[in-house]
């Protein structure tokens, strides 16, 4: 029998090169070595004669692809998108494209590899019915051989502890809106927020503006944002004034597109987690998500207010649910944000269903925005919960601050807060201030 090996995407039968060989190993055409320990199954003979085998074969196939002499092959490297089929394609920028790369299901099985993984290795040129390049060797997983990548763990069994490390945000005397959230509703280290936003009250700006602080003060820290069915002018802006991955759909995209994107960004953050980083991801928004899920999952099932399914809040909360401190070392941070007050039935529910899932909420206020007062928060509803863990030293002197607050005026709060801290440097000269002040 001839000797028939497949391409790389397990198409076409490809003729033996038998001129090619890879330095040290010797190719056998014809029987099958026999394997120390292993008792072939009566009438198989027939079935394995001719398969090529590997001198000194140690009991795993090596399923990637010899190239034919002379054929050129290039290094690359993308986002691993797996299909419910098995094998995969690495995505350059987390989007389909023409520039994708096939991976085979035995490459994924053989290397344990996940969804999000950044895989490199050398491909070739797709064949005349082929429509994507070929990858025919796993070089790197995410930056480390493909043999120390199978070795970390999985994320959903790693314990999940309370943020207790601060993500400090403040860098200048400017902008307050960061000076703020670290006092009333500070970050740590693996939380799951809320942003909650009516339209028009600087939600977008004060993410670039969390994005900004993240950046200088914590630069080893892997940043990312995945907007979901935004408008293409902000895309633009942010993916370029971010300095870490974007992971982008548009508004005009069908929502099974905007859900894939974002699915494939939240496990290439699982995978950093792994490997022990602390990401942070910036989600907007939880609301468009929770759409998308909605429209791609029919009518079927039990419909709550506002013509919005049941089964589509699960996968949305377990995007979200995500979030976490890892014991041992490794976070996963994502603030997401929330619209409220839209006009829509719909987005309310979203809300109501996520506001007990989260440990930190920062609301913004349309009204104080109207009125030109920025950063618009509602300081009497927002904060985080075990905040005593991230404040430290500081927790004394913030509910002091809390205390005075409340004493305030609805219409005033905030505003008088923002005067104050203009006049000092950094927090720590405000927290102080309050203290001579008493």
């Amino acid at each position: 029998m001839d000797d028939v090996t497949t391409d790389g995407q397990g198409t076409n039968p490809v003729p033996p090169a038998k001129s090619v060989m890879r330095p040290g190993v010797v190719r056998v055409v014809g029987r099958v070595a026999p394997r120390q320990g292993y008792q072939r199954p009566n009438g198989s003979a027939g079935q394995w004669a001719g398969r090529p085998v590997d001198a000194g074969f140690n009991g795993v196939v090596d399923d990637r692809v010899i190239p034919d002499a002379g054929v050129p092959t290039e290094y690359v490297e993308g986002f691993l998108d797996v299909t419910p089929d098995g094998h995969g394609y690495l995505r350059p920028k987390m989007i389909p494209s023409s520039k994708d790369v096939y991976i085979s299901a035995s490459q994924v099985r053989r290397f344990s590899l996940r969804p999000g993984d950044v895989v490199g290795g050398q491909a070739r040129e797709p064949k005349e019915n082929e429509r994507y390049w070929g990858l025919l060797k796993v070089e790197k997983v995410n930056g480390v051989t493909p043999e120390e990548a199978a070795t970390r763990p999985e994320f959903d069994s790693m314990t999940a502890v309370f943020p207790d490390e601060q993500i400090g945000l403040e860098t200048e005397p400017e902008p307050l809106s960061t000076r703020i959230i670290d006092l009333i509703a500070p970050i740590g280290k693996g939380q799951r927020g809320l942003i909650v936003a009516q339209p028009k009250a600087g939600k977008t700006w004060l993410m670039r503006e969390i994005a900004e602080g993240v950046t200088k003060n914590h630069p080893k820290m892997k940043l990312m944002a995945v907007l979901i069915g935004e408008r293409p002018e902000e895309v633009t802006e942010i993916t370029r004034n971010l300095k870490g991955e974007v992971a982008a759909s548009h508004f005009d995209e069908p929502p099974l597109e905007q859900v894939r994107i974002a699915e494939l960004a939240l496990e290439r953050a699982k995978r950093q987690a792994e490997m022990g980083h602390d990401v942070f991801v910036l989600l907007d928004s939880i609301t468009r998500l929770a759409r998308a899920y909605n429209l791609i999952g029919g009518q079927s099932g039990r419909m709550l207010s506002g013509g919005f399914s049941a089964e589509a809040i699960y996968p949305a909360k377990k995007a979200f649910g995500a979030a976490r401190n890892i014991e041992g070392g490794g976070s996963l941070t994502i603030i997401g944000t929330c619209l409220v007050d839209t006009g829509s039935r719909m987005d309310d529910l979203i809300y109501e269903e996520f506001k007990g899932t989260g440990n930190m909420e920062l609301h913004l206020d349309r009204k104080l925005a109207d009125r030109r007062v920025y950063p618009a928060f509602n300081l009497l509803v927002s904060g985080t919960r075990g905040e005593e863990k991230l404040l430290g030293k500081r927790l004394d002197k913030v509910m002091q601050l809390r205390r005075m607050l409340d004493l305030l005026g609805e219409d005033e709060r905030t505003e008088l807060l923002i005067a104050k801290m203009k006049k000092t440097k950094n927090n720590d000269e405000f927290l102080d201030s309050l203290t001579k002040a008493g």
